[in-house]
């Protein structure tokens, strides 16, 4: 019955054909490879960074927070920071420290 819409010899292809499996597994190896050094590893620097950057705070240090503020650091311990705004003194955990500013910056600013 269908034949008047779809030829016989239509309806019978061959299969596609299949490519050989180590170039599948060379193109997941490739996207990984890319994917790492694209995404992965820039994230790990950061992260290690950031970390470089929490582990060295001083007493007396500029910074500013993530949340934008700027503060001199008065008082530190292993999990907080205490930090002078100018108005009143606040804590924070210390991976709220975005980055540490030269020093004089915030008398600049002011």
């Amino acid at each position: 019955m269908l034949d008047f819409i779809i030829p016989a010899a239509q309806a019978q292809s061959a299969p596609a054909s299949q490519g050989s499996p180590m170039v599948s597994l060379l193109m997941f190896g490739g996207l990984f490879v890319i994917m790492y050094f694209m995404l992965i590893r820039p994230q790990r620097k950061r992260q290690k960074e950031h970390q470089e950057l929490i582990n060295n705070l001083n007493k007396n240090d500029e910074v500013v927070l993530t949340s934008g503020m700027l503060g001199k650091i008065t008082a530190l311990n292993e999990s907080y920071v205490t930090v002078d705004t100018g108005t009143v003194e606040l804590k924070f955990q210390r991976s709220s420290v975005h980055a540490v500013l030269p020093k004089g910056t915030i008398k600049g600013i002011s």
